[in-house]
């Protein structure tokens, strides 16, 4: 007998594409269409785009409630820059129309294709932290709509308990339909670039120190050379240029990812020969340019669907933060430990998260280095080094972001987020996620 086929991929899915999970689709496209009536006995989600990495945007057997067909501009100040639109809109559509007017983001992830309900549902970060914090630093209102249909204006004067809680919550307290955004003003689409390359986290950490008064800073590492390369890198720093220059929309060319790759096609060798040409492609130790915002900040946003590139199986993203330590011998314990697996990653980012305080109660970001970085998914391999470095990150003091994760234990979540059960208290009684039922133990 032949192979079974292989069962369809759901029509919703997270952008790790793992885990696999079916749910009932409410399309939302009014503030008003919420809420659903007919969800019950089962519980509802929040969904956007689909861009967080695990299953904190997923609920088996249960009912998603896809935001993306709200996504009207309300109101925008050119004096202030405060915008105003429903929780469907993406930055890319926000970039889209202020760009144009002299405004940028105050916080970008690395991809545009993000609701800026779910920027504030996860509290997303950028590579601008230690100036601006985390995004809903700069979200001043929003309007919360919860099951029983109770609507609340909350910002940090107004219904301030129900503003801390759902920046950062997960999407777990109930639906937002509009936000207000607080954007920043730019004269021009150039970032002046400077990229260096360096060896080992002491040089990292120089850099970073000596970037300190540079807005956005992130480093791309390798985490497969060992020896005297282990732990090379690039560490990349820019500044809004404050050159006037043409402000239009860039028409730029974007490419689709076509087929999953197979599972022989990334393995340490390609990753390490990948990292080898990558460590190696600026011309000297340090470089200067100016270049437009777009490969700054979205690099891989040129490329449809790059998530296939990990295979059918899909991929695992591992995100922590470490405190200070006297030598961060336990960042570089982690990091050896990575390099030790034989499993690979080239997409592997390294930043410091500076000391602004975030707004929401169940925020990740705190002082310390940042790691984020991608496995395809090996049952036998990724599941294990995923325990051993979630073991190492309780030990260190550290916690891992719930948006990037798939395999985060219950222990190991309410060890990071002591604050959790203060913050249940806020969870809208139809809301799950399968992340919330796995760290819970409330399967």
């Amino acid at each position: 007998m032949g192979d079974m086929p292989k069962p369809p991929r759901p029509a919703f899915e997270s952008w790790g594409r793992y885990p696999t999970t079916h749910s009932r689709l409410a399309p939302l496209n009014w503030t008003t269409d919420f809420p659903v009536t007919d969800i019950q006995p089962g519980k509802c989600l929040p969904a956007g785009m689909g861009r967080s990495y695990g299953d904190v945007c997923l609920l088996d057997q249960g009912t998603l409630l896809l935001t993306r067909g709200m996504n009207r501009l309300y109101d925008f100040n050119q004096q202030t820059g405060v915008l105003r639109c429903e929780a469907g809109v993406t930055l890319a559509e926000i970039l889209d129309f202020a760009v144009p007017r002299g405004w940028f983001l105050p916080v970008s992830p690395g991809t545009k294709y993000v609701t800026i309900g779910g920027a504030i549902a996860n509290d997303i970060h950028g590579k601008n932290h230690h100036v601006a914090g985390t995004f809903g630093n700069h979200v001043p209102r929003f309007e919360l709509v919860r099951s029983d249909g109770s609507r609340f204006i909350c910002s940090p004067t107004e219904n301030t308990e129900w503003y801390r809680a759902t920046i950062g919550g997960m999407g777990l307290t109930g639906l937002i339909t509009w936000a207000e955004l607080q954007l920043k003003p730019i004269v021009s689409r150039k970032i002046v670039y400077g990229g260096t390359q360096f060896h080992g986290i002491d040089e990292f950490l120089a850099l970073t120190r000596a970037a300190q008064h540079i807005e956005y800073t992130v480093a791309w590492i390798d985490c497969v050379s060992r020896g005297r390369n282990f732990a090379r890198g690039i560490f990349m720093q820019g500044d809004h240029s404050e050159e006037p220059a043409p402000l239009k929309t860039a028409s730029g060319l974007r490419v689709a990812f076509p087929f999953d790759l197979p599972e022989f096609a990334l393995n340490r060798a390609t990753i390490g020969l990948f990292n080898t040409v990558y460590f190696h492609k600026q011309f000297g130790k340090h470089t200067e340019s100016l270049i437009d915002y777009e490969p700054f900040f979205y690099p891989l946003d040129a490329v449809l669907h790059w998530n296939r590139m990990y295979g059918s199986r899909g991929f695992l993203q591992f995100q922590c933060v470490v405190p200070w330590g006297a030598d961060n011998r336990g960042f570089v314990a982690i990091l050896d430990a990575i390099s030790k697996s034989g499993l690979a990653s080239f997409l592997t980012v390294v930043k410091v998260f500076g000391s602004v305080p975030s707004r929401g109660i169940m925020s990740f970001p705190a002082p310390g280095i940042t790691l984020a970085l991608d496995f395809p998914i090996r049952p036998n391999a990724s599941f294990a080094l995923f325990e051993r470095l979630g073991a190492m990150v309780v030990e260190l003091g550290g916690r891992m972001y719930p948006a990037k994760d798939a395999r985060m234990t219950a222990h190991e979540f309410q060890t990071f987020y002591p604050q959790w059960r203060d913050f249940s208290a806020y969870i809208d009684p139809h809301f799950s996620s399968d992340f919330w039922k796995r760290v819970t133990n409330n399967g």
